[in-house]
């Protein structure tokens, strides 16, 4: 249901050594490669930086490379554009989109947000550009909480558009939020019955989760948390076994810092393979090659719509 076709790459275009091509195309355009956890794993070893939403946006606001290329998907780019107006921002693969941010249109969030109009906006960084303009503060897994925590107890707050990610927050902050009903195809597809199957399997496992998981799941979970948080916990645990609920990925970080562990994913519901994002894996090292090589896809921006959206990210990052 999820897996996308790869169109065709002219195999005359592609130079033998990809590793080394790509490098070599980073000096001579003063480039930078950003890539998020989700990327498959040739991606994720030539990455500059890897990271979660927090980081790479930290990392796009202070980069001095004259060229920004985000090994993501279409918001994270954005992001970067935003961030960086001057700078040359290129996606891979413009086709790489986001199942959460489609499922929160720009219009229609304008007009649920008037229907609460002493409401503040809190948006989730999986939103485009448009939301974000919309919004008074952007968050990120990582940092959710701890923004939501710094908001006067008496102001109310919408949330958006992570329905999962809004219920984790209220329960852990205690606070009443408005949710804007949206999900990401991904983490909503992890059966229940997989993993309670999973666990009696493998008794001694930790189950780790990704908050935008469904509360059904993430109530077996034994850490909840960013994908960076789930990183760490995987390093830090006393656990030599965890089952992972979020876009397996990540594993190959994980293995790499704990080669010694065993890390499962979790399946998707009857075990299909919905767990892998469909739009992350449109990203190739081809296609993040021939993004060099050629300059395109580059993202652009309306300029009203980036100024009005920079200032949400500039509150996250001044608040994280």
């Amino acid at each position: 249901m999820f897996t996308a076709a790869k169109p065709k790459i002219n195999a005359d275009a592609i130079p033998s050594d990809l590793f080394g091509a790509i490098n070599e195309l980073k000096k001579e355009l003063n480039a930078v490669i950003l890539a998020h956890y989700y990327q498959e794993a040739d991606i994720q070893d030539i990455a500059d930086y890897l990271g979660d939403s927090l980081g790479l946006s930290q990392q796009a606001a202070n980069t001095d490379a004259e060229v920004i290329v985000f090994a993501g998907v279409h918001f994270m780019a954005e992001t970067a554009k935003i961030l960086n107006p001057d700078k040359l921002v290129l996606l891979p693969d413009l086709e790489a989109g986001c199942s959460l941010a489609d499922s929160c249109p720009a219009d229609d969030f304008r007009a649920f947000k008037a229907q609460h109009p002493d409401h503040l906006v809190i948006s989730y960084i999986n939103c485009s550009a448009q939301i974000k303009a919309l919004s008074d503060i952007i968050c990120t897994s990582s940092n959710a909480v701890k923004i939501v925590n710094q908001i006067p107890q008496d102001q109310p707050i919408i949330f958006a558009p992570d329905r999962n990610l809004g219920r984790y927050v209220s329960e852990q902050t205690g606070r009443d939020l408005v949710l804007w009903d949206g999900s990401c195809i991904v983490h909503e597809t992890f059966s229940e019955k997989r993993i309670i199957e999973l666990k009696i399997e493998h008794p001694a496992a930790k189950i780790i989760a990704h908050p935008e998981c469904e509360p059904a799941l993430l109530r077996h979970a034994d850490f909840i948390g960013s994908t960076t948080a789930l990183l760490n916990y995987a390093q830090q645990s006393q656990s030599d076994k965890f089952i992972v609920a979020t876009e397996p990925g990540i594993i190959h970080q994980m293995e790499k810092a704990a080669p010694q562990r065993q890390f499962i994913p979790a399946p998707g519901m009857n075990n299909c393979a919905c767990n892998e994002c469909p739009y992350m894996r449109l990203n190739t090292l081809e296609k993040l090659y021939l993004a060099m090589k050629n300059k395109t896809p580059e993202i652009t921006l309306p300029e009203e719509i980036r100024v009005r959206a920079l200032k949400p990210i500039q509150r996250m990052l001044a608040m994280s």
